[in-house]
């Protein structure tokens, strides 16, 4: 093989020729043959046994080029990238293919590669860092959501009020008519979680154990059910038990039930120190994270599309394994909220320059600073993999090659350098009439499944998993949207499997 015509074009893509010469040619020729023959019914011969020469003399000498085109392809193209030194990104494609008079075969390839850098300052930089500051009112805040988790539901000989859960019999009808998912019975809801339609749950606060009334309530226009989208429904309630939510108190027993400590203060004041530390983590989280963006931006580099390509494939598999986790998946929130999978693509295009962005500045100062991780330090990162893991070293080590490793200290490492070069400022004050309200609190979304039971469902025929859907794909959202620092390592990379 001969590589021929390398040409750098714009966007960080080369264009090359590859010259099979006839041998070459000839063998993927026979190889497209063999492969065919099978398929090709031929009078005279049994299928699969009509000779090359018998095919081509009736669909012609070309008949079995293309595949042979197929099968010296990625031969030839894998040729001209350890010939040419090229770093490719994402798939390359066959532009052209000629055969010549003397049966050589002419591939002619374009491809990405990596994107030729000039680093600006990456040190030296500075970017604001939030100060931490955890107050009391947010240390008694947390205690109060560790008391709800331990709290208990008991049943209550007492009219509902808000925040206990009455359990229900419901049937809807429009006009007189029933209408498909609007009964249930034994149904646990939770009043003032906002999990019914507007106006359902405020009436059936005040109904005691045994009680039995009517309600009128409108589905909202923009309603899932279209034919019950701005319809008045009449719901027949029947209330068959009223339970409120007894919380412990606060004192020393519970926290000796919640925690290894003995008293309240202690655990007072370890709570306040766990806070502290998920709001250094945070800020320095954005700290990092805006001085990596700084470096990116110093920089002068043609990313290409594939790059940018690959890494919306990568966060929409990050997306789809963590709603995986809550029961979903991406194809299937996507239905749910209404937006096609192409719609997504270029919503996740801005992260993905940033990735992409990221990912070249990091190489680049690696590069430019001759960053070569030790022996010692590879292996230790090999262990620390398996830790997390629960895999053994060994499995490890075939799962992620050397190289994988070696390439994520080094990008690391030079994040470490960006990092520990840089100044940390005050962040600006913003004006009075510009600090953000308090965003009111949100009624919690509708739980699934076995959880469906505790919480509530609307009736009518939204679908039961749908707001627990929306909510679990809001909560994967922003676990994989809000990009991890790049010390953290294994952010880009699935999680390795054991063999």
């Amino acid at each position: 093989m001969i590589v021929k015509n390398v040409e750098k074009q714009e966007k960080s893509t080369v264009t090359f020729d590859v010259l099979c010469d006839a041998a070459e040619f000839e063998k993927a020729i026979n190889t497209a043959y063999l492969k065919n023959r099978s398929k090709i019914f031929v009078q005279g011969f049994r299928k699969g046994k009509a000779p090359r020469m018998v095919i081509e003399g009736m669909y012609g000498k070309d008949v079995f080029y293309d595949d042979a085109a197929d099968v010296l392809a990625p031969e030839a193209f894998n040729f001209a990238v350890d010939e040419k030194g090229l770093r490719t990104v994402g798939t390359p494609a066959v532009k052209d293919m000629n055969v010549s008079d003397d049966k050589e075969l002419t591939l002619s390839f374009v491809t990405a590669v990596w994107p030729e850098v000039t680093l600006g300052d990456y040190k030296g930089l500075k970017a604001p860092r939030a100060k931490v500051n955890v107050t009391e009112e947010q240390v008694a805040e947390e205690l109060e959501k560790i008391r709800r988790r331990n709290s208990r539901i008991v049943s209550v000989e007492r009219p509902a009020q808000l925040d206990d859960t009455a359990v229900i019999d419901y049937e809807g009808s429009v006009d007189g008519v029933p209408f498909d998912g609007g009964k249930a019975e034994g149904h646990n809801l939770v009043l003032g979680s906002g999990a019914f339609i507007p106006g359902f749950e405020d009436q059936v606060v005040g109904m005691s154990a045994g009680e039995e009334r009517d309600i009128t309530v409108t589905f909202p226009e923009d309603y899932a059910e279209a034919s019950l989208a701005g319809k008045e429904a009449v719901f027949h309630i029947k209330c068959n038990e009223v339970k409120e939510n007894q919380m412990p108190d606060l004192d020393d027993e519970f926290a000796k039930e919640v925690s290894e400590f003995d008293t309240l203060d202690e655990y007072k004041a370890s709570v306040k120190e766990r806070l502290e530390k998920t709001a250094e983590e945070e800020a320095d989280g954005a700290f990092h994270s805006a001085l990596i963006e700084q470096a990116g931006d110093n920089m002068t580099a043609d990313i290409p599309d594939a790059m940018v390509e690959e890494q919306i494939d990568g966060i929409m598999r990050e997306q789809d394994q963590s709603l995986r986790m809550s029961g979903l998946s991406l194809e299937l929130y996507l239905k749910y909220v209404g937006q096609d999978m192409n719609a997504y693509r270029q919503s996740v295009r801005p992260q993905a320059e940033r990735r992409a962005k990221t990912d070249v500045v990091l190489e680049a100062i690696a590069d430019a600073e001759d960053i070569k991780p030790t022996d010692e330090e590879v292996e230790q990162e090999y262990a620390d993999v398996a830790k997390q893991y629960n895999m053994s070293l060994d499995d490890v080590k075939k799962a992620l090659a050397r190289e994988l490793i070696e390439a994520n200290l080094r990008t690391r490492k030079a994040a470490e350098l960006i990092y520990e070069n840089a100044v940390a400022t005050e962040p600006e004050e913003a004006p009075a009439e510009d600090k953000p309200k308090k965003a009111a609190k949100k009624p919690a979304a509708k739980k699934t499944t076995k959880k469906t039971e505790e919480a509530g469902e609307a009736p009518a025929e939204e679908k039961p998993k749908k707001p627990a859907a929306k909510k679990a794909a809001k909560k994967a959202e922003e676990k994989t949207l809000d990009e991890a620092a790049p010390e953290d390592g294994w952010v880009k990379e699935d999680a390795p499997k054991a063999e």
